[in-house]
């Protein structure tokens, strides 16, 4: 009944069903992976955002060059200001209301590339007059270590006045600061007042944002697949199994159908009792079991006339 199994078309679906399930299997679990990762990353910030406020902080250098796992640490350097080049970054938001984040490069005493550092966050209307000064001299900084912002993540505007930047990393700020900059930036643990601080951002990948869902989405989307191509070859298997079952009954019937009327014609030939109608009629019962009376001959003239016995007397 499963022979069909082996021809040629059905070692093709087989084959694909070989390779097909499998691959989506594989793909499946490959975007789960990435899923748990961002809900790992996310758990991990949350944990770097709680223990920043008491962290011990290390030496900027100790976390560098900037990785994942170095995102979120908290660092310290010192250097002085350079308020002569400080920015303002736009069109960001802090509990819903929009203003903007205040840019301070720090020049490290060590050397090396300035250090973009963000003091915190003003209003829109707060600024430019409520801005406060950087402090004049030698200080030494606490914040967390930040990956620079990518402009397609934030949606950064475009055409901005002088005095502003829509991103904060090395590629946007190198066009405008004259010395190289550190391709990451730090934001303060403690602002000076009336500055708000900015809270430590995720690294990219690791937030759980609509990106992170799409992946759990595509995870289903891959298991559905393979569960399909499975149904799909076991429906197949039932309607060939039905076909050829259908078409040995119909054989089957056809061959009995043709020797039926031949048996027939033999039995009734040979078995059933001949018509009333062939039958010879049976011959008149006998009245007497003597033989039969003779009637008395009747004389005829010379002339071969019958003569009455009433002439001849």
């Amino acid at each position: 009944m499963y022979r069909f199994l082996l021809t040629p078309r059905w070692w093709a679906i087989n084959l694909f069903l070989v390779f097909a399930v499998p691959f989506c299997l594989i793909m499946g679990f490959w975007q789960l992976g990435r899923f748990e990762d961002r809900v790992d990353g996310h758990r991990e910030h949350q944990r770097q955002t709680e223990e920043a406020a008491s962290a011990v902080p290390v030496p900027l250098e100790e976390l560098l060059p900037l990785t994942t796992d170095t995102v979120g640490g908290t660092a310290e350097v010192s250097g002085e200001w350079d308020a002569d080049n400080e920015l303002l970054v736009p069109r960001r938001s802090a509990e819903g209301e929009p203003g903007f984040r205040i840019l301070t490069p720090l020049i490290p005493a060590d050397g090396g590339p300035a250090v973009p550092v963000v003091r915190g966050w003003l209003p829109a209307d707060a600024v430019p007059d409520g801005v406060p000064p950087a402090d004049g001299g030698p200080v030494t900084v606490i914040g967390v270590l930040q990956a620079p912002e990518s402009p397609r993540a934030i949606g950064a505007p475009t055409g901005l006045p002088d005095g502003q930047v829509g991103v904060v990393g090395a590629a946007s700020l190198i066009n405008v600061l004259p010395y190289p900059v550190l391709d990451g930036w730090l934001t303060v643990r403690e602002a000076e007042a009336p500055l708000v601080v900015v809270p430590p951002e995720a690294a990219a990948g690791t937030v759980l944002d609509l990106k992170a869902f799409q992946n759990l989405g595509y995870t289903a989307e891959w298991f559905v697949f393979a569960a399909f191509v499975i149904f799909m070859w076991y429906r197949l298997l039932r309607r060939e199994v039905e076909v050829r079952r259908d078409a040995l009954a119909d054989a089957g019937a056809a061959g009995a159908a043709a020797a039926g009327p031949t048996a027939g014609s033999t039995a009734g030939s040979t078995d059933a009792p001949a018509p009333a109608d062939s039958a010879a009629p049976a011959a008149p019962a006998d009245r007497t079991d003597g033989p039969e009376p003779v009637s008395p001959s009747t004389p005829e003239d010379a002339s071969g006339r019958t003569r009455s016995p009433a002439g001849s007397a």
